[in-house]
Order: structure tokens, then C-alpha cells, then sequence
């Protein structure tokens, strides 16, 4: 049996209030997804997404699907 988790995965409102967008980070993109691995998490799928922020900000995300074995 697997058990699953969908995060969302997004960086901070201070780059999109400053910048007018703000992107993920792919450094920390990636210490996330070896975070998660390192605790046996495997990644399912993932999304892209933008979402606005107080009508006039666009914030980049990604939805992250992850499984693994049921401890």
C-alpha cells in the first residue's frame, strides 16, 4: 500500500510585492524535493501554477502529488 501527499509549493509574497512576479527558486526547489525523498517521498506529478496575489501579483507554485510505501 502507498499513502500520498499533494503539496503546494510556492516561494515567499516579498519577491512578487518588490518584483511584481515572483518564481520559484530552483535551488530550493530542489532541497525541497530531496528533503521529501530523504524521508522516502517519490514524486507522482506536478503542476504548474499561477496564482494571483492581491488582484495585481502573479505568484509562481507547483503542485507537487508524492507517494510512498505506508510505514
Amino acid at each position: 500500500m502507498y499513502e500520498y501527499k499533494v503539496v503546494i509549493y510556492q516561494e515567499g509574497m516579498l519577491g512578487s510585492l518588490l518584483l511584481g512576479q515572483s518564481k520559484v527558486n530552483p535551488v530550493k526547489f530542489s532541497e525541497f524535493l530531496n528533503d521529501n525523498a530523504s524521508d522516502g517521498w517519490e514524486v507522482v506529478t506536478m503542476e504548474k501554477d499561477i496564482r494571483r496575489m492581491l488582484l495585481l501579483w502573479r505568484r509562481e507554485g507547483y503542485v507537487v502529488v508524492m507517494k510512498r510505501v505506508r510505514r
